[in-house]
């Protein structure tokens, strides 16, 4: 009988041209990520229907620099399953039109769920002083930042409002509406919420007044848009419009209604930065893999 073989896949990709990381139905005219991954996948030939189980839902526009998934890979009897190179030498044959890389693949246990066993996942966003519209921006980088103000932000009062989003809260005034809502504990423990400067590999000569500033949020789970929605609260605390005790309150609060309007984040300045992984549950014995 042929040999099903799971592995774990990280990949990445740019998102600004799809409607998410998660599949969508042949009527809708803007497939996600995971159509692609798919399509790739059976271009490979296995003898059973591909599905892929992503780690870490992102929305149109959001970007990845290492998302994750696992997927299970059948081959016609008599043929050993890919190995882990090959495996990713292949799909990215098939993945080359799109802005879309697999990094790297592990076999991994039967039993082995890549968003179940996910021990955190890490965001970046990215935000930018010194314009007010992306049409300001170095091409490279119009759809991977947000130009929040022409003046300087107040980081030292970001960095003192983060720190009160650190640990296990009620994140309710930080989570937009969605079907899940009803289903899902607004309890989450935030693990990281660091200000820092960054770069940007095109900011030189014409757009050396440009400022780059990345936050970076970890925690196991986020509830819907709730990185986007700290991030606009943490900008309006650098803009003067609220004041850092302001992030305790909303916290407070624990009422989505209650979240000051128009100052969420938009989604092109936000990448998955990493989903992290016992590495003891990356490990197959050598009698499963033979």
């Amino acid at each position: 009988m042929a040999m099903m073989a799971r592995y774990l896949m990280y990949f990445q990709y740019c998102g600004t041209k799809y409607s998410g990381v998660m599949k969508t139905p042949p009527h809708q005219p803007i497939p996600g990520v995971q159509n692609y991954l798919e399509e790739a996948v059976q271009k490979l030939r296995p003898i059973n229907e591909v599905t892929i189980s992503i780690s870490s839902r992102t929305d149109t526009g959001v970007h990845a620099l290492c998302n994750s998934a696992h997927l299970d890979i059948q081959r016609k009897e008599g043929r050993p399953p890919f190995s882990e190179e090959i495996l990713v030498d292949a799909l990215n044959f098939h993945l080359q039109l799109e802005p879309i890389s697999v990094l790297k693949a592990f076999r991994v246990a039967d039993n082995f769920h890549a968003r179940f066993w996910a021990l955190s996942r890490t965001y970046v966003y990215r935000l930018v002083t010194g314009c007010l519209h992306r049409s300001q921006l170095p091409v490279f980088e119009r759809n991977l930042c947000w130009p929040v103000t022409k003046r300087p932000l107040n980081t030292d009062a970001m960095k003192e409002a983060a720190q009160m989003l650190l640990g296990t809260h009620d994140f309710s005034t930080f989570r937009s509406l969605n079907s899940e809502t009803p289903f899902k504990s607004p309890v989450k423990t935030l693990l990281q919420a660091d200000v820092m400067p960054s770069f940007s590999i095109s900011s030189q000569n014409f757009h050396s007044h440009l400022e780059f500033w990345e936050l970076t949020f970890r925690s196991r789970s986020f509830l819907y848009k709730q990185v986007r929605r700290m991030t606009g609260a943490l900008v309006a605390v650098g803009q003067g419009r609220l004041m850092p005790r302001q992030i305790a309150d909303l916290l407070e609060i624990r009422d989505s209604r209650a979240y000051p309007q128009n100052i969420i984040a938009p989604p092109g300045g936000l990448f998955l930065k990493n989903v992290e992984y016992d590495e003891k549950d990356l490990e197959v014995e050598e009698s499963v893999i033979q």
